[in-house]
């Protein structure tokens, strides 16, 4: 195979790395995914991930639960710190050599966030992890996501969703009725209000002219095979 991009970043929820058990880290499933990112990296792109921590705490939930929203995310964003350190050390398993970047300043684990040294990791052929969501609450790690790919010069968000196949127009669990889109314009995904990402981040990818591919990241291959430009799941651009 070979490469469709130059540079992408993957976008990993915190969810995907509990597996069944719904909380925590399932080391088979973290292995897995470190796997297929070696495999995506073996075909000569820069990669960067952006990942979540709602395997530990989802900020918006805590806060709808009566705990104060600042400090709920302050603890997500600490939770996804959690989780780039777990993929960190998967990632070197598969002999691949990763530096986590984080937006909070937590310099006994993780170096702070600065644009010209991740750019500068990602010149040397090492996958560079962004831990921390923005370091602001009130953000999330989709909007992370969206910031990071724009300051990367990433040609793509490889968004991997866990059992879900692409965008549909409705939740197809809920509605049998459900159409799944192969292409989609940001316009309609906003004003659709699609679930692809969060609005903000969805407007940033807009104003950034950066696509995201949203796919099953549960299928063995499908990360490989988007990375190779095959059509698979949906495709949002301009």
């Amino acid at each position: 195979m070979k490469p469709a991009y130059r540079r992408l970043l993957v976008k990993l929820s915190g969810e995907q790395l509990a597996g069944k058990n719904g909380f925590g880290i399932s080391p088979t499933v973290i292995k897995r995914i470190a796997r297929e990112l070696r495999e995506v990296h073996e075909l000569g792109v820069d990669l960067c991930v952006v990942i979540g921590g709602g395997n530990v705490i989802r900020g918006i939930t805590a806060a709808s639960e009566g705990m104060d929203r600042a400090s709920a995310d302050y603890m997500g964003m600490m939770a996804s710190v959690i989780n780039a350190l777990a993929l960190q050390d998967a990632l070197e398993n598969e002999g691949l050599v990763t530096r986590v970047l984080s937006a909070l300043e937590i310099q006994s684990v993780a170096e702070p966030y600065i644009r010209r040294r991740a750019e500068r990791h990602l010149e040397k052929g090492r996958v560079v992890v962004f831990a921390g969501g923005t370091g602001n609450p009130y953000f999330s790690t989709d909007t992370a996501a969206a910031l990071r790919a724009a300051e990367m010069h990433a040609e793509v968000i490889l968004m991997g969703k866990n059992g879900v196949d692409g965008v549909y127009s409705a939740d197809p669990k809920l509605d049998p009725k459900a159409e799944r889109y192969e292409r989609v314009r940001f316009d309609e995904a906003l004003q659709k209000n699609l679930r692809v990402m969060d609005q903000t981040a969805l407007a940033l990818c807009r104003e950034n002219k950066t696509p995201i591919v949203v796919f099953d990241i549960s299928q063995p291959g499908n990360l490989r095979r988007v990375a190779a430009g095959e059509e698979v799941g949906t495709r949002v651009e301009e």
